[in-house]
């Protein structure tokens, strides 16, 4: 029977069926036969030890990798064997890292744009959407900052702003407050919310932090490659 709490096939933006990925060189099994379906709108958190095959799973997800077996979905398009994968990322997805992965030589505002070549967006609109997005995540003042004139916690404001360039269904994270201070790890999981809440997009998050597992609607444990748990988190939670 199906869990009523867990989101219905139909309605999945993502979705892993028995999904393994082997490392031949260290016969290494990261995953084995994992099946998720991640609701459209839906805040999952995916939590585990290290080695339990987080990363992993979220790099397949983001068809940053390829499975060993099994078929990844998203929106209806499955991404092993398609030959548009960086125009599916470009478009459909968003990225955030823990170690936020800016240009060194690029200014916020241009940092913010990478996205935007592959993405709908004409080019004379890609500077002011930009700005835009800036502005969302609390950076007006910064737009001609390289990134070490920023802050810790404002480059991954900036990171969260180039993710959402070309207005992706799915926002992926890898531990996104795992550089930040207490404060500055607050503030994005502030944005999340708004995100999830204004704009109803998909999110993913890689943890190890039950503070941040705790802003999401449900919540995945992975333990050696497989899922241990799934299910909602309690509202008094949040």
């Amino acid at each position: 029977m199906n869990d009523p709490a867990l989101p219905e096939a139909s309605n999945c933006l993502l979705r892993a069926e028995c999904v393994s990925r082997l490392y031949p060189d260290g016969d290494v099994h990261a995953l084995q036969d994992v099946s998720l379906c991640v609701g459209r709108g839906e805040y999952l958190a995916i939590m585990g030890p290290s080695g339990s095959g987080k990363s992993t799973l979220l790099n397949l997800l983001g068809a940053l990798d390829t499975p060993s077996s099994g078929t990844i979905l998203l929106d209806g398009e499955r991404l092993e064997g398609s030959a548009n994968l960086s125009r599916i990322r470009a478009r459909k997805i968003g990225f955030v890292f823990q170690s936020f992965y800016l240009l060194p030589t690029l200014t916020a505002l241009e940092n913010v744009q990478i996205p935007m070549f592959e993405g709908p967006w004409p080019p004379q609109e890609h500077a002011p959407r930009a700005r835009e997005l800036l502005a969302s995540v609390g950076l007006a003042d910064r737009h001609h900052h390289l990134p070490c004139q920023l802050s810790v916690g404002q480059r991954q404001r900036v990171a969260i702003a180039r993710a959402m360039a070309n207005d992706p269904p799915l926002m992926l994270a890898d531990e996104p407050t795992g550089n930040l201070d207490s404060r500055a790890g607050g503030e994005v999981l502030d944005l999340f919310d708004r995100l999830h809440r204004v704009s109803n997009v998909t999110l993913v998050v890689i943890t190890h932090t039950p503070e941040v597992a705790a802003r999401a609607e449900r919540v995945v444990h992975l333990r050696d490659g497989h899922i241990e748990s799934d299910a909602r988190n309690s509202p008094c939670g949040k």
